[in-house]
Parts: structure tokens; C-alpha cells; sequence
């Protein structure tokens, strides 16, 4: 038990270096993008005794070594400095966007569950059969497409057919927040159920083909409480992790729908920072992505460790 603990520590204790790493490829990449932010700021008043004022004024004319020393400051303390578009502070800008990052995340991930448990259980039980090739088409295709043009589509048939959701925006009020984010989620959703449909039906007739299921069956159980008592509880397990694994992934498509349907996210503050050279606010939008993205994958990998307890102890030998 010591030693899995110890384990989990040590896994805690690498996300030291990874986020040091991240830091500085994003500083030092974001100085590689041509354009000049002071030129971006002036725009029609651009002279060269300005921009070079403006520069001054940034830090930009400091050596790369202080300026990234001055990031890792703001970014203790939870300031980031502040955006040369918005003219505030960063972290406030931060505030305002991780909300709606959040709930579309978290919107896709019942979307993700609603699709995948059903379809995965019934197209494992009645694997060969109508629903089963369905939803390998229909999943497939979804997969297959890109994420812009599913998101087109369901503007298209949704949104400008039916009328059935918003196509852009936030809204105001929870719920109002929870309609536009609806398009969205499910942009997201449909090629990330995929993963998790085959996962769940391959985990699923594994275990339908075990010995414990026979037993089950032979003592008179029904197959509902099989499902629910025995095959479900235990194919969920790797589902969980492979969830975890594409969840984190899922942080990389939000920068895309955030664009498309206009939600005022971290994604789209951040592809609006990068086309305006706003250096703290992409410096800042890739280092919390970036903290999201590794937390995600050291939690699923606690809860692979905790769902298999083989695993961390293959680790440590």
C-alpha cells in the first residue's frame, strides 16, 4: 500500500519538469510566429518611435531570458501580467473564460455517456445485428469527419433547419448557457462516443463470455440483472480509463468548436490572442490547458492503478 502511494507521489512529483517544459516551448515558439505586437496595438498610428515605445513599455525589449523569467513570476502568481489587446489583467480574463470551457467540457461528457453506454451494451448483446452495424456506420463516419465540419453540419440541420438549438453564442443564465453549449458538446461527443462505443462492446463480450456470466445464468438470474449486476460493472472499468485518456484530448478539440459556434471560451480567447501577438494571454491559455491535460491523464492513471492493482505493482518491479 506504501509503495503505491509512493508511486502516486513520484507521478505527482514529474508534473514539476512537464509543466517547466510546456512553459518554455510556449514562450519560445510564440516568439517565433512572424508579426510584431507593438504594430498590432498601434495599428494606423504606427511609427517606429511608437512601436519602439510600446515595446519598451511590454518588456519587449528586454533579453528572452528576463521576459521568461518575468512570465514565470506572473504565472506564480496567478496574474499572468496583463493582455496587451484587453488591456487587463490575464488572470482576470481567465476567470471570465474557464467557466464556459468547463461546462462544455463537462456537457460532453454526459453527451459521451448518454451515447456510449446504451449503444455499447446493446450492440455487444445483439452484436451481428441491425443497431450493431448502424452505429459502427454511423459512429465511423463521425469519427472520420473533422470536427469544424460536424459542427457545420449540426448547425445546418439543428440549428438553421430545425430550429431545435442556438447555433452561436453563450447566452445568459445557466440554463440559457446549457442550450448553446448543446451543438457544440455533441460536435465534440459523436467522434469521442466512437472510441468509447468499441471500447465498452468489446470490453462487454469479454465478459459476457466469461465463466462467472455462465454461472450466473445457470442460477436463474435474468439477463437485465446480469447486465446491470456483473457485465456492466465490470466492462466499465477500462472504458473509464480509455475516457479519461481521449478526455484530455478533448481539450485540444474545444479550441476549434469554440470558434465555431462563438462560445466565449479559454479556446477562443486563445486563437484570438495568437492572431493579435497578445503574448501573456497565449502564455497563460496554453500553460492552464496544459495543467487540465496532464491532471486528466495523472487521474486516469491513478484510477487504472486503482481498478487494477496489478499495474502498479508491474510498475514497481
Amino acid at each position: 500500500m506504501g509503495s503505491s502511494v509512493n508511486l502516486r507521489w513520484s507521478r505527482v512529483a514529474n508534473l514539476v519538469p512537464v509543466l517547466f517544459g510546456i512553459t518554455l516551448v510556449s514562450f519560445l515558439l510564440l516568439r517565433l510566429v512572424p508579426g510584431d505586437p507593438a504594430q498590432q496595438i498601434l495599428g494606423n498610428r504606427y511609427t517606429p518611435e511608437a512601436a519602439a515605445g510600446i515595446r519598451r513599455s511590454l518588456g519587449l525589449d528586454q533579453p528572452l531570458l528576463s521576459q521568461y523569467l518575468l512570465f514565470l513570476k506572473g504565472a506564480a502568481s496567478g496574474s499572468f501580467g496583463e493582455s496587451y489587446q484587453y488591456h487587463r489583467p490575464v488572470g482576470e480574463l481567465l476567470l471570465d473564460r474557464t467557466g464556459a470551457s468547463l461546462l462544455l467540457v463537462g456537457l460532453t461528457a454526459a453527451f459521451c455517456a448518454a451515447l456510449s453506454i446504451p449503444l455499447g451494451i446493446w450492440a455487444a448483446v445483439r452484436r451481428g445485428g441491425i443497431v450493431d452495424q448502424a452505429t459502427r456506420i454511423f459512429f465511423t463516419l463521425g469519427f472520420a469527419l473533422p470536427a469544424f465540419l460536424v459542427g457545420i453540419l449540426l448547425i445546418l440541420v439543428f440549428g438553421l433547419k430545425l430550429g431545435w438549438a442556438p447555433i452561436g453564442g453563450y447566452g445568459t443564465g445557466f440554463l440559457s448557457h446549457l442550450g448553446h453549449l448543446v451543438l457544440p458538446a455533441l460536435t465534440l461527443a459523436i467522434p469521442l462516443s466512437t472510441v468509447l462505443v468499441r471500447s465498452l462492446r468489446a470490453s462487454t463480450i469479454t465478459i459476457l463470455e466469461s465463466d462467472f456470466v455462465t454461472i450466473a445464468r445457470l442460477k436463474g438470474i435474468s439477463e437485465g440483472q446480469i447486465l446491470l449486476r456483473h457485465v456492466l460493472r465490470n466492462a466499465i472499468g477500462p472504458v473509464a480509463v480509455v475516457f479519461g485518456i481521449n478526455l484530455a484530448f478533448l481539450v485540444g478539440g474545444t479550441v476549434v468548436v469554440e470558434n465555431v459556434f462563438s462560445v466565449p471560451g479559454l479556446g477562443s480567447l486563445l486563437v484570438g490572442a495568437v492572431s493579435t501577438r497578445d503574448y501573456p494571454v497565449v502564455q497563460a491559455v496554453a500553460l492552464v490547458l496544459a495543467v487540465f491535460v496532464v491532471v486528466v491523464n495523472l487521474f486516469t492513471d491513478v484510477v487504472h492503478g486503482l481498478l487494477d492493482p496489478r499495474l502498479t505493482v508491474g510498475v514497481q518491479r
